[in-house]
């Protein structure tokens, strides 16, 4: 798979170089996978490579070293072969979306980078991590930029997560009273003399009276950059996320939030500033920890994603996990319609402990099923799966995957199963939930083939297993 170029390096724009007597910044390559997708075949140019022939040669071994955090962030696998040209390096994506930079061992400084979008379309992925609240929102990677990624990713991956956690900041903060400073016309608390000197009188303005006195306010200056972030992610939303309905759904969040604070004065944050609040509020820990980091993105201006910055942040998003959320979802709104308890792994729930009489063993500690649940004797297993055997699965391949047992289908099978054996009801239903496209699954639910079950008997109860299909957001 050849590399997309990145159109420029972040910084200065090449016009403004050019003025100056430069040159233009010397276009980095960005390179394209999907998760679970087929592997990406590196060029040896792209990283200044000069070895005899033109391959790799010995220099493979050093770059996947250097690189070797990167991918593991990222669940990609190097792979080593032979070409025409001597050693080729190629990348096979796994099931996470995200984007990290690549290094060249020589003086390990970033030469390109390498992008892995979901399968399912960045909407599907859009609309998942909206429905499960942002549960499972994208991670920012401490390493440097990722070349041209600005322009490949949607503005919401970023900023719907500074959104949700500024969100939640506000939700969370303390009224209490503090020192406040205005300038009055009447005294109130005490007067600042100093001020009063050397602003107000100097001025001829002698009704105007500088005061400091106690005042019931929501921590006055984390509001002011609270809204300056904001007003900064609501113009980059409508400006680069025209035709995205999930940058507009988030633009409307982010004027929402903007209501909250309409009573502060906008203020761009210093990161002096956000470490002094930091340490000074008595807010909820994480969510003061978080909300500052969120602010500190924009700050940054570390790129939303969609923007004009041509390069964007290092991140990644392991979309087993959205998947696992997204599940989660409908089966607390099916529960609620038919009643029962639920329990989830996210919470550390259904944990149960395996004792093993060999050490070497304890790595596999506990089974833990994603979801479980119950309703009287009844009991019903829930276990989501992204998995890399469904990457290209359409309404044939569904078929067939219900009909023809493969290994990795067994595996599936067998943990089900032996979820469902540790529970002491009557009637147990285990259930495999795999992600479908939306056109997929609408022909098969038109059809009632979204759905495919079989039962046992064993030990005097009834085991159902159903092997169901969902839609993946609207991907």
């Amino acid at each position: 798979m050849a590399a997309r170029p990145a159109r420029a390096s972040r910084g200065k724009s090449p016009r403004r170089r050019r003025r100056r007597g430069g040159k233009a910044p010397q276009q980095k390559p960005l390179y394209v996978a999907t998760d679970h997708g087929r592997p990406v075949l590196l060029r040896p140019k792209d990283f200044a490579v000069a070895e005899r022939g033109g391959g790799w040669g010995a220099f493979a071994e050093s770059f996947l070293r250097t690189n070797e955090r990167a991918l593991e962030m990222l669940d990609v696998r190097p792979l080593l072969g032979a070409g025409e040209d001597g050693v080729q390096v190629r990348l096979q994506p796994g099931g996470r979306a995200g984007a990290i930079p690549l290094r060249s061992p020589q003086a390990e400084r970033v030469v390109g980078g390498l992008i892995v979008k979901p399968r399912f379309g960045w909407a599907g992925v859009g609309r998942v991590l909206h429905t499960t609240g942002w549960t499972a929102a994208p991670e920012l990677i401490e390493m440097p930029l990722v070349p041209g990624s600005g322009r490949e990713v949607p503005p919401w991956v970023i900023a719907g997560p500074v959104l949700h956690r500024l969100g939640e900041l506000l939700a969370s903060m303390r009224r209490g009273y503090r020192d406040a400073e205005e300038v009055l016309q009447r005294p109130r608390g005490r007067i600042l003399w100093h001020r009063y000197r050397h602003e107000s009188l100097a001025r001829g303005r002698w009704h105007q009276l500088p005061c400091r006195f106690p005042d019931l306010a929501a921590d006055p200056l984390l509001r002011r950059f609270i809204r300056w972030t904001l007003e900064r992610v609501y113009r980059n939303l409508l400006e680069t996320g025209v035709g995205d309905p999930m940058a507009q759904h988030l633009a409307g969040e982010a004027s929402r939030l903007l209501e909250l604070v309409a009573d502060a004065t906008a203020a761009p944050p210093t990161r002096r500033a956000l470490d002094q609040v930091l340490h000074q509020e008595r807010l909820i820990g994480h969510v003061l920890e978080h909300g500052i980091q969120a602010i500190s993105w924009v700050y940054d201006e570390r790129g939303l994603g969609g923007g004009r910055e041509l390069d964007g942040l290092a991140w990644h998003l392991p979309l087993d996990r959205a998947w696992e959320a997204y599940v989660e979802g409908i089966v607390r709104e099916e529960v609620a319609k038919t009643g029962g308890q639920i329990k989830v792994a996210r919470l550390r729930q259904t944990v149960f402990p395996l004792l093993w009489s060999d050490p070497i063993h304890r790595s596999l500690g506990h089974l833990e099923p994603d979801i479980v649940v119950t309703r009287g004797r009844e009991v019903h297993v829930v276990d989501a799966k992204y998995k890399a055997h469904l990457a290209e699965l359409d309404e044939h391949g569904w078929r067939r995957f219900t009909e023809d047992a493969r290994e990795h289908h067994r595996a599936d099978l067998h943990q089900v199963l032996a979820y469902a054996s540790l529970f002491d009801a009557d009637q147990v239903r285990a259930t495999l939930m795999y992600p479908l496209r939306k056109g997929t699954y609408r022909a098969l639910a038109e059809r009632g083939r979204d759905r495919s079950r079989a039962s046992l008997s064993y030990g005097g109860r009834l085991v159902e297993v159903e092997l169901r299909g969902a839609p993946f957001g609207v991907g």
